[in-house]
């Protein structure tokens, strides 16, 4: 229980020291002028470089003549002063104006003590100013772990909330994350009379080659095609996922079907220059894929209530995937088109 006492009065701080020992209060600190208070708190010139641990003390002891700068001022310094402003002060004076004292409190002073100093009430004021002080420290401590536990569930949620919509594999985008962006575009290129376009694309023969290589090859060609697609999403709308196995998806907001065409033909060489061996497909040595390009015009849609919007999702993706099947029958390593 730390104890700050301020008095340039030898024989006051004696009489205090003494008054505080026999109470029990033994850890107390001195300082006869403001500027040596600053100094042991750290404040104003002495901005941290404190000489007294802020946590070692529970009350300050001001006597209000100092002979540098009056007791009001450096308690309203203190007040200021954020890494001790906690720090309760108890105002020692010989006045009782009223006016004086309102002037004290403003300045941040808890309480005050009149001179002479009598024991009791000097016991009894710094007995409650030192269970404030510790209570309220109690309570800083109670809310700054508080602060932790909610930042360390907050960052645990977003940790919940990225492996509830990112693929563990590949870490693209999933399909619970594609199926909420499809319906935020959608409604944003309806709003503003936008084209909106997909891309669905399936890896050939993968199945072919997880048997030629082994699951754990088949894993990393998911990897080097996802990163691929990733790097290939040249503007920042541009979204890629995993839909499923080994088919992917892109979603192209203000693209035509002419511009999905070329950002597809942009993905099938790419993915092919990335030359992973496949002994066992049918169309190339190296993976390849299938495309299936759709893309709706939306200047005259109606859509916009929840319902609508998903089922005129669901009719453009169902013409994706149309478009993907005519590029497998097209002999695959190819791109098939489809507008509704």
């Amino acid at each position: 229980m730390g104890i700050l006492i301020v008095d340039n009065n030898n024989d006051s701080q004696y009489m205090l020291e003494r008054l505080l020992n026999k109470a029990g209060y033994t850890d107390l600190h001195f300082a006869n002028s403001a500027n040596e208070t600053f100094k042991k708190l750290g404040i104003d010139k002495y901005d941290g470089q404190a000489q007294i641990k802020y946590t070692d003390l529970d009350l300050i002891l001001l006597d209000i003549m100092m002979p540098d700068i009056d007791g009001i001022e450096v308690c309203k310094r203190i007040n200021d002063s954020s890494h001790v402003s906690d720090i309760p002060v108890i105002i020692v004076t010989a006045l009782n104006d009223s006016g004086f004292l309102e002037r004290a409190f403003q300045a941040g002073a808890i309480d005050f003590i009149t001179k002479p100093v009598k024991r009791l009430e000097l016991l009894a004021r710094v007995g409650s100013a030192i269970k404030l002080s510790k209570e309220k420290r109690m309570r800083i401590v109670r809310e700054q772990e508080l602060e932790k536990t909610l930042k360390l569930l907050e960052e645990t949620n977003k940790k919940f909330e990225k492996l509830a919509t990112i693929d563990e594999l590949t870490q693209l985008a999933n399909r619970r994350l594609f199926d909420e962006t499809m319906r935020g575009e959608w409604r944003r290129a309806n709003r503003n009379g936008y084209n909106l376009s997909i891309i669905l694309l399936d890896i050939d023969y993968f199945k072919n080659f997880n048997d030629a290589y082994g699951h754990q090859a088949g894993d990393e060609c998911l990897k080097a095609i996802a990163k691929k697609l990733k790097f290939l999403m040249m503007r920042p709308g541009d979204f890629a996922a995993r839909y499923g196995g080994e088919e992917f998806a892109v979603i192209l907001p203000e693209t035509d079907l002419r511009g999905a065409h070329s950002v597809a033909e942009k993905i099938r060489q790419g993915i092919e220059e990335l030359k992973i061996p496949h002994c066992d497909s049918k169309v190339a040595q190296y993976v390849t894929v299938s495309l299936g390009v759709a893309s709706a015009d939306l200047k005259n849609c109606q859509g916009g209530r929840d319902q609508a919007t998903d089922d005129e999702i669901k009719i453009l993706i169902e013409h994706a995937d149309e478009a993907l099947y005519k590029a497998k029958d097209n002999g695959r390593n190819t791109i098939a088109l489809m507008q509704p």
